[in-house]
């Protein structure tokens, strides 16, 4: 090849260049958000199989919107009833937030770790039980005292209260 042709391939390639990685991030971003569009569909309609899919899938190219992502995804595995894994994922979650964004992931856990206490109980583990459920209410009781706005219709206060009312009796 003659420096010439180098020279103009080179050229092209600088032009062609830029301008194909813009139809790949308007693809991706297209993707992403039909992505986010049917896993947030499935876990409205109770598909939360689907959901946990598709939630992990974005969680790879989910870029700033990670933390809504992993907020959503811990809430699809608590309504499946995947108690550990919700539990572990939102509060870890919780610890690298802060404001509303790690009280809400912090509601999450705590609703988790009653439901993991309760089936340790139902089982017979009346240690592991009142363990997750002393757990349980003490992050209830901190997502209460500083956001008691992500509490509107008073679930997690009767949450905090059943465990009451439980623990006293264990």
């Amino acid at each position: 090849m003659t420096p010439k042709r180098v020279m103009l391939a080179s050229m092209a390639l600088g032009v062609l260049l830029p301008l194909a990685a813009c139809g790949t991030a308007e693809s991706t971003s297209s993707g992403f958000r039909k992505n986010y569009v049917v896993a947030r569909s499935a876990l409205e309609e109770g598909e939360y199989s689907q959901a946990n899919r598709q939630y992990a899938r974005l969680m790879t190219s989910a870029g700033p919107f990670l933390p809504r992502i992993q907020l959503e995804y811990a809430h699809s595995l608590l309504r499946a009833g995947n108690y550990a894994q919700a539990a572990q994922m939102a509060e870890a979650m919780s610890m690298a937030s802060d404001g509303a964004a790690s009280a809400a992931a912090l509601a999450v856990a705590a609703t988790a770790r009653h439901e993991l206490g309760l089936e340790a109980l139902a089982e017979g583990k009346t240690q592991a039980g009142k363990m997750h459920l002393e757990h349980a209410q003490a992050s209830m009781a901190q997502v209460l005292s500083t956001h008691p706005e992500l509490d509107p219709l008073g679930s997690l206060a009767g949450r905090q209260a059943s465990i009451a009312v439980r623990l006293k009796a264990l």
